[in-house]
């Protein structure tokens, strides 16, 4: 693979995980570091090779950890700084690089900056953030949580002026324009940076980016900026990484990535594919993805996209047509409960598809064979459920599912002491947890194991060109990545009826053959390069292309 090492994120496997509902070793009900150290072996024995923590700073807890009252600090709950050394030191000797959410776009409002900027207007801190003098307009367009607040604006009493906030009104938002802002995320970044980490998830990317309110020339290139901090991490850490929450059509997130300069933004997750690829689960046809594949702008060699399945917020589907969205609704979230902001889901999906194991295996062989770097959320692996009567978002955020025993293994407090509670139902921790999948060769942990270590093996995922083939089965993917001398053919079938897909392989003849890497078995190729493969309802197959005098391990 020559010099591409230094280039890890292209083929990493992404674990994220909330410490507060991970693992609780010292018994007091919630999630802490000293838990999560103990099971960094289970994420490397799955496969992980890039621990993603969420927010563990000191919180106002109003947004689950993203409204910070200390940029510098770690929640005592979950543990001290030198916890968390031990959690990244350890995480290191397994080969695991860590990094953090970076949630600079607003704060608490409890923070110290924002306090004393509430108290006077002659305040040093006053400029840190966003105010307005004269009454705003309505604004109720434009807030992110619908359900929670009207306007972007809210009044502080103690100076007779509104400050600005897109989140709740407990986050006011900080001003980027403003030189001392942008000197202090670089300072929080390095401190970080310093403690041995990777690099940063980075919060609402273009909300922290925003100046259309600032004065004029006050940051006359945002872009310059998130420049700057790309070339920061790499400074300071080498081959840190910048993944952008940014969920903008394509061109757009195309000049967060610096263009086809790749100098910005190294990764971002590409919310259209997810979005895409749920529609087609709904329809049982592979065209929306196939779509949305294709659309994809071509990335510079440094930048990556991020794949996933499910993230730690609201499953958002605000980039289909409202038909489509409602397409999406009756198929996984036909309940209102089920729903969040008329926009998106707060279902898992093992329970959105039913508990059918073949359609949940499905998927994720589906998302390992995208082009792009996978990204998991805790529990996926287990295939964990929802907890709809928690609020909001928290539904997804319930504490993680060990073994069969109280809590789910979580912790040995009493279960009203948990952050929330266990999963109950078909999904409860008796038929849901790791202990019984580790030992179980037939178990969905076991089965994704399997696709991790596959995928780790098949670098033209992460590096190589894409084409999506053309076959005549509506409901069948089928696409082929190659890269240096491998190629791999994914297929997969979103509908439960079997189909045998003919495919015609460009560069193949009857000298080459497809060798199944998830299962045993393979297809001959003829002299014209065409193949047939059967595939089961909701089946699905990695093939790899071997040539004759091919000297890979398959």
């Amino acid at each position: 693979m020559g010099d591409t090492s230094d280039l890890w994120w292209k083929n990493a496997v992404v674990y994220c995980l909330d410490v507060e509902t991970f693992m609780d070793w010292n018994g007091d009900g919630i999630g802490d570091f000293e838990g999560l150290a103990q099971r960094i072996d289970h994420l490397a024995d799955l496969g992980v090779t890039c621990l993603w923590l969420m927010p563990f700073y000191p919180t106002a807890e109003r947004d689950d950890g993203y409204d910070i009252t200390d940029f510098y600090g770690v929640d005592p709950r979950l543990g001290t700084h030198g916890d968390l050394v031990e959690v990244i030191r350890t995480a290191k000797d397994r080969g695991m690089r860590v990094i953090v959410d970076l949630v600079v776009n607003h704060t608490s409002r409890k923070h110290p900056w924002f306090r004393s900027a509430e108290a006077s207007k002659d305040s040093p801190f006053r400029d840190f953030y966003v105010w307005r003098s004269d009454p705003p307009p309505d604004t109720s367009k434009e807030v992110v949580f619908p359900d929670q607040e009207d306007s972007i604006w809210t009044l502080s009493e103690k100076t007779g002026e509104w400050y600005l906030h897109r989140f709740y009104k407990e986050q006011p938002d900080l001003d980027v324009t403003n030189p001392r802002v942008r000197d202090e995320v670089a300072k929080i970044m390095g401190f970080w940076l310093q403690l041995g980490l990777d690099g940063f998830r980075v919060d609402a990317v273009p909300f922290f980016l925003e100046t259309a309110r600032a004065d004029d020339g006050a940051l006359p290139d945002p872009h310059g900026y998130l420049r700057s901090l790309r070339s920061l991490v790499g400074r300071r850490s080498g081959s840190g990484i910048l993944l952008g929450e940014v969920n903008l059509p394509f061109e757009q997130q195309l000049e967060f990535f610096g263009g086809t300069d790749g100098d910005e933004l190294t990764m971002q997750f590409d919310f259209i594919g997810m979005q895409a690829l749920y529609l087609a689960l709904a329809r049982r046809d592979a065209g929306p993805l196939a779509t949305a594949l294709h659309d994809r702008p071509a990335l510079s060699p440094d930048s990556q996209w991020a794949t996933f399945v499910r993230n730690h917020d609201e499953l958002t589907l605000d980039k289909l047509s409202d038909d489509e969205r409602a397409e999406v609704f009756a198929a996984f979230g036909p309940e209102k409960r089920m729903q969040v902001y008329d926009r998106g889901l707060r279902r898992r999906l093992p329970p959105m598809l039913d508990g059918d194991p073949r359609r949940v295996r499905m998927v994720y062989s589906l998302l390992f064979s995208l082009p792009g770097t996978p990204v998991l959320f805790y529990g996926e692996e287990i295939g964990m459920g929802e907890d709809l009567d928690a609020e909001g978002r928290l539904a997804v955020r319930t504490p993680m599912q060990w073994t069969s025993g109280r809590n789910g293994g979580f912790s040995v407090a009493d279960p009203g002491k948990l952050p929330g509670p266990v999963v109950d139902g078909g999904f409860a921790p008796e038929y849901v947890n790791v202990a019984d999948q580790r030992n179980d060769p037939d178990s969905l942990l076991s089965f994704m194991k399997l696709l991790i270590r596959r995928y780790r093996e098949s670098p033209e995922l992460g590096w190589g060109g894409f084409q999506v083939l053309e076959q005549p089965c509506p409901e069948v993917l089928a696409h082929r990545c190659s890269w240096d001398d491998g190629s791999l053919v994914a297929l997969h079938n979103l509908s439960p009826e079997a189909r045998t897909v003919p495919l015609t392989l460009a560069g193949c003849d009857s000298s080459h053959r497809l060798v199944d890497l998830l299962q045993p078995g393979g297809a001959p190729v003829s002299d014209r390069g065409t193949v047939e493969i059967p595939l089961e309802g909701y089946g699905y197959r990695w093939l790899r292309v071997v040539a004759q005098d091919s000297r890979r391990l398959v």
